[in-house]
């Protein structure tokens, strides 16, 4: 008979404990390590590109800087684009963030432009910051409070906008180099109203159209005939707000087009959608159960299509926020003169649209969950609404002329799903006499009143992330601006 040593055991089991913390350790700082990885790249990079040109210290120095921002963007923007798709299970997270990655890198490359403005969205003065090394110290002191603020945002799992941040950022070192003058507080007003105009239209957009779901298939008596019906147009609306979007913002360093042409190209696309849609979703919707559950099926591809859709708009338009003040530097620093607008070399937009890649592959996830799962509970049909409200938004805000942020756009767009959800559970007169009527056919097992008052006090959507990203959201430009100004003059200290 063997004889079971206990205390061997138990300091075996010990060890496998060890072994298993040590990896999951080693396994957590395997990002950081290629994150590192990819700045040390960079500056190297760079180093050679500019070798032996005056300053060329500062370039690699500002390449690196610039490649931790677009990281940073990488980790903490993009989420918005594919997260509504992963909370909704329409795609895998490693679905998601290849096709994103892939997507992001395109638009950047291909629409990304080659010409920015070195003074974010004209925040402030060229002329009050002409001096080249007033400059230089400026354009710093933005990118490394940017990066720092989205970083320390990433963190504390709060999706923030990286173009006020860089604003932010931007106001803080003009303030610091030139004074309170030096800035335009036109500019900056309309900046601040963006903080409200962007959520509330995205918020309001994508409710409306959860509304129109609901009524016109979800809680119908045949909902299958109802999608057939009703998703196909769904689908030309999702197909024609996209083509519009693209447009009038995806492909605008490639063409140049009216809000007009936009909306007839958007129109046109619609129409063609519609018609291919149709024989589509009749195939799909052969032998589907009468149920939701059937109906999720129908919205899978459509979410597949925006996501890639939204990262390519997205990496058209924001690579700019991590190359445009690198640009602006390596433009100051190789001739000597301060400019509005600089032509971006090909090697900085690398920099931009690989770092922006790395950065979601490496630390995406954790905004994706929770844009996607942890505000409010998403299927297909929401991020549907969300993803179509994102496209729209942008549509009808530069139609009336308002600046919006993308991100704010997005979640803004989660919360208004989640907070009409909650309003039509308990005021929907059609919710509820179709739960009187389901109830009647199927009785609920183990159902009591107490149980329904329970779930009817529920709240859909968390309230700690609500104002955990609301306050970031606030903050977000005061606090890169105060950052900025005390970078601002430690950069100048060091430069002089």
């Amino acid at each position: 008979m063997e004889t079971k040593k206990i205390t061997l055991d138990k300091d075996l089991d010990k060890i496998s404990y060890v072994e298993e913390a040590a990896g999951n350790l080693a396994r957590s700082y395997v990002p950081l390590g290629l994150a590192l990885l990819f700045l040390v790249v960079v500056t190297m990079a760079a180093a050679v590109f500019v070798a032996g040109e005056a300053g060329a210290w500062i370039i690699v120095a500002a390449a690196a800087i610039g490649g931790y921002m677009a990281l940073n963007i990488g980790a903490n923007d993009v989420a918005n684009n594919v997260g509504p798709a992963v909370g909704s299970n329409a795609m895998t997270m490693g679905a998601a963030l290849i096709i994103a990655a892939i997507f992001e890198s395109a638009g950047a490359l291909i629409a990304g432009g080659d010409v920015v403005g070195t003074i974010s969205k004209g925040i402030i003065d060229v002329d009050a910051v002409s001096n080249k090394e007033i400059f230089i110290s400026a354009m710093m002191a933005a990118l490394i409070s940017s990066a720092l603020w989205v970083n320390l945002a990433t963190w504390l799992g709060a999706p923030v906008s990286t173009t006020h941040s860089i604003v932010g950022g931007v106001m803080g070192a003009g303030i610091a180099a030139a004074g309170f003058s030096a800035v335009d507080w036109g500019t900056m007003g309309s900046i601040a109203a963006s903080w409200v105009i962007s959520p509330l239209l995205g918020g309001i957009i994508a409710a409306g159209f959860l509304f129109l779901i609901k009524e016109t298939i979800i809680y119908q008596e045949d909902k299958i005939a109802a999608a057939r019906k009703w998703v196909p147009i769904l689908i030309a609306i999702m197909a024609g707000a996209f083509a519009a979007y693209l447009a009038l913002k995806g492909v605008k360093q490639l063409i140049r087009l009216s809000l007009l042409s936009a909306v007839v190209i958007g129109v046109a696309v619609g129409l063609v959608s519609w018609v291919a849609a149709r024989p589509l979703i009749a195939r799909q919707a052969m032998g589907l159960e009468n149920r939701n559950q059937s109906l999720r099926k129908l919205f899978g591809l459509p979410l597949v299509c925006s996501a890639a859709l939204l990262s390519f708009a997205h990496g058209a338009n924001d690579v700019a926020n991590a190359v445009g003040p690198l640009a602006a530097i390596v433009h100051t620093v190789a001739l000597g003169d301060v400019a509005a607008k600089v032509s971006i070399p090909l090697w900085v937009m690398f920099v931009g649209a690989l770092g922006i890649s790395l950065g979601l592959l490496l630390f995406g996830p954790k905004l994706i969950h929770m844009v996607g799962e942890q505000i409010t509970r998403l299927n297909p049909m929401r991020a549907y609404c969300v993803a179509l409200s994102a496209a729209i938004t942008v549509i009808v805000a530069s139609w009336l002329g308002l600046p919006v942020s993308s991100t704010h756009i997005a979640v803004g767009a989660v919360f208004g799903v989640g907070f009409f959800r909650e309003w039509y559970t308990e005021k929907s007169k059609r919710r509820q006499a179709w739960v009187t009527s389901h109830e009647q056919r199927h009785p609920p097992k183990d159902d009591t009143p107490g149980d329904r008052q329970e779930i009817a006090r529920r709240k859909l959507v968390r309230r700690s992330h609500f104002m955990t990203i609301v306050s970031a959201w606030i903050i977000t430009v005061p606090a890169a601006a105060v950052l900025a100004g005390v970078l601002f003059h430690v950069l100048s200290a060091m430069l002089a």
